[in-house]
This record gives structure tokens, sequence and C-alpha cells, in this order.
């Protein structure tokens, strides 16, 4: 049977996607290459076809993850009044879903201890994930100098990763909303 001009790649972002969500949600461990493979409709034998390794898939699954996230905070920032972007990304990082949904969630929140822990092969490609990450965001934060701009990036990001983080320990969703409406308070009020 032939496919179409397109097939494979099309595939292979289904791959990606489908895992990228399971990682965020269930950890590293979660994208086990069966399941990936089988919410993709494919056999366990498939993946070689578009992975030379577990690792390439989990690297790609992390960039989508941060894809993701980018689009959102980037087009909040975006809509917002001059001046206002690194509010805008504030508020709309720290969601009752950001808890309730890490599928679709910042991997920071739901990968960082695991992502210290990698392979220290992995790490440098890791690493550029997270260059990129502040990168994309350093334009929009307060502050006049790039130092400033960073410095800006690492309290408010840490602060705003850690509130999500402990949010999602709690069972009651007043209780999350509350530590991340705190948090978002702070940050708005600290710049």
């Amino acid at each position: 049977m032939r496919y179409q001009p397109g097939h494979k790649a099309e595939i292979r972002r289904k791959i990606v996607k489908d895992a990228s969500e399971r990682v965020r949600s269930e950890g590293l461990n979660g994208a086990a290459v069966s399941a990936v493979m089988r919410d993709a409709g494919l056999t366990h034998g498939g993946f070689y076809k578009h992975f030379r390794s577990k690792d390439e898939l989990l690297i790609e699954s992390l960039k989508e993850g941060f894809r993701e996230t980018l689009e959102t905070l980037v087009h909040a920032a975006e809509q917002s009044p001059p001046g206002q972007a690194w509010k805008a990304i504030v508020k709309a990082y720290l969601r009752p879903e950001m808890c309730e949904c890490p599928e679709h969630g910042c991997p920071l929140t739901s990968l960082g201890p695991e992502l210290a822990r990698v392979d220290k092969r992995m790490k440098p490609q890791i690493v550029g994930q997270l260059e990129n990450y502040k990168s994309r965001m350093l334009p929009f934060m307060p502050g006049r100098r790039t130092a400033d701009k960073e410095q800006a990036f690492f309290a408010i990001f840490s602060t705003m990763i850690g509130a999500v983080e402990i949010a999602r320990l709690l069972p009651d969703r007043a209780i999350r909303e509350k530590v991340l409406g705190n948090a978002r308070d702070f940050l708005l009020g600290g710049f």
C-alpha cells in the first residue's frame, strides 16, 4: 500500500505529540515505546522507522511540550497592553488548568526533578531546550538591561514552576487556586 507524500512525517508528529502529553502527565518513564506506539495505532516494531532511540523520542517530546507552552505564553504576551507582557505571562501560567491538565502544561512543572537526573548524554540537549525557552521569554520580561531581564526570568519562572508543583500536590481545588493566586499576586506586585 502506497502512502501519500508526507504520511511518515505526519505519523512522526502524532507520535511526538502523544508522547509529549504522556511524558508530561506520567513522567519520563510514562512514554514507554509500546504505549506510545499503541496510542498512535502502530506496532512497537514501527518505532524505529521514525526514531533512532527512545532518548530521541524523549527529546522530541520535550521540544513539543516547550513549543506548546511557548505558543501559549507568547500569545498571551503579544495580546497584552504595552509594558504588560510579563504580567500576561504570569497570569497565563498560573492558571488552575496548569495543575489539572499537566499533559498540556509546561514540561518543567511535571518533569523538573526527573530532567535533573537524566543520562548525562541527554543533558546538553535538555539544556539547549531550556536556553531556547529562556531566550524566547526574555524579551517579555521586566527590566531595561538583558541582565535585569534574565534575573527577572529566573525569579518569575522559578516561582511559577514551584507554585504549580506545590498546587498539584493539594487535593482541594480551592486550596490549589489559592496557592496559584498567592504566587500570582506576589509576582505581579513584586516587579
